[in-house]
């Protein structure tokens, strides 16, 4: 049975962090989410998969290419425009001539997972099985009414109050290829787009058998805001099988479950609790404390003195000494200058709010720091106020507080320095 995995969108609620990457090559655990999505297929016994692409395609292609490095047998098709997940699932149509696994791209889920569903197709063999999650919010997720694990309706992001159901379309399915033929008949949604569960509603309309196959909610997770990104990369790595291979110097302390890469250097002094990862060519210490759910890419740098807590730091990106990273996101290429904090609790305690697609969310979280996108610069004693956003390219300088997000290409200084740059000038 082959695989068709929808990787074709932009990831506009992830931004900065997509601005430059699309979602699906976001890495947790020192693997982009896609691959995670390839090695549950594979570990479910499916070795074959077709990969629908669009918002920067080359970039899934370069990186996987025929899948022979991850022991699968990739191919590709592009999406032309973004007209929905139906659209998207069309595309894949010449490539299968059985029934085959369609999954969402963007979303973690355990082998598992895909052999319930699998399993339970191939014992009653209806004409789509469709994986269902409990969520605790309905109202944001597509929601299944299910009687007797027979699907009876789906209802896309009902009112607070009047889902029928607790039961999220979990964006894993088995088809036959009459799928497809049900996907022509469908008819774009107010947004201009073909949305796959609308044929699913067909199949039901026409009395076709469409199971639900319940999985645990802690075999799937969605990533659907930033900061969403950390409790993912906590997924990846609490699933993850740890390995000490690099240089871990003397008087450095590993505790609980760490990995550290072959050509990596943890110096003395250095405390690390897991679950962490430490990737390849990254330099750690001496004397910093990287705390629980924190994953630090290929070639980073985290300098003397520094505490990085439940975080990611993305490749190439260096954490400045005496400095403090908490709750957060930093992309590729950042340069952290001594003394940068990421503040990652309100004075008042409160749950912090960001900023996505324009609108003010409640994250529900506690404690959040700063997202970062690639090559921003921070100056020595910089503050990141919770829950701000840095765009791509931005410079922030020497003891600034930045207490609201900046868009790219953005130089954010205190009036006297930029009165003195002016008069430089």
């Amino acid at each position: 049975m082959k695989a068709v995995v929808l990787a074709a969108g932009e990831g506009v609620r992830l931004q900065p962090i997509t601005a430059t990457r699309p979602k699906h090559l976001i890495k947790l655990g020192g693997k982009p989410i896609l691959e995670h999505c390839l090695d549950a297929l594979k570990a479910a016994g499916i070795t074959e998969a077709i990969i629908v692409t669009h918002y920067m395609g080359d970039a899934i292609r370069e990186y996987f290419g025929d899948g022979k490095k991850i022991g699968m047998k990739l191919n590709y098709v592009e999406q032309p425009k973004m007209l929905g997940t139906g659209n998207a699932a069309s595309m894949a149509e010449p490539y299968v001539d059985n029934d085959f696994v369609l999954v969402y791209g963007d979303l973690l889920f355990s082998r598992d997972a895909v052999k319930q569903v699998r399993d339970m197709y191939e014992k009653a063999k209806p004409s789509a099985v469709m994986a269902v999650v409990p969520v605790e919010k309905p109202e944001s997720y597509g929601i299944v009414e299910v009687e007797n694990h027979n699907v009876k309706r789906i209802v896309e992001k009902p009112a607070a109050g009047d889902a029928p159901s607790n039961l999220a379309n979990a964006g894993l399915y088995v088809f036959t290829p009459k799928i497809f033929n049900k996907i022509r008949r469908i008819k774009a949604s107010v947004r201009g787009e073909f949305e796959l569960t609308d044929a699913v509603s067909l199949l039901i309309k026409d009395k076709k058998a469409v199971f639900a196959a319940e999985i645990s909610k802690d075999e799937w997770f969605d990533v659907g805001k930033p900061w969403d990104l950390l409790d993912a990369n906590v997924w990846a790595l609490k699933r993850m099988e740890h390995k000490v291979l690099g240089n871990v110097e003397e008087g450095a302390h590993l505790m609980d479950k760490v990995t550290v890469a072959e050509t990596a250097r943890v110096r003395s002094g250095a405390y690390i609790e897991g679950p962490s990862f430490i990737d390849e060519g990254a330099d750690v210490g001496p004397n910093c404390y990287i705390r629980p759910c924190t994953s630090i890419g290929k070639n980073a740098r985290v300098g003397n003195a520094c505490e990085i807590k439940n975080s990611i730091i993305m490749d190439w990106t260096h954490v400045g000494h005496l400095s403090y990273v908490g709750d957060s996101v930093l992309c590729e290429h950042c340069n952290l200058g001594a003394g940068t904090i990421t503040a990652n609790l309100r004075l008042d305690d409160g749950t912090v709010k960001m900023m996505v697609k324009d609108k003010l969310i409640d994250s529900g979280r506690r404690k959040l720091g700063a997202i970062l996108g690639d090559n921003v610069k921070t100056g020595i004693n910089s503050v990141l106020m919770p829950g701000v956003k840095v765009g791509n390219d931005c410079w922030i300088g020497p003891n600034f507080m930045l207490e609201r997000d900046l868009p790219p290409h953005t130089m954010a200084l205190l009036r006297e320095n930029r009165d003195k740059t002016e008069r430089k000038k």
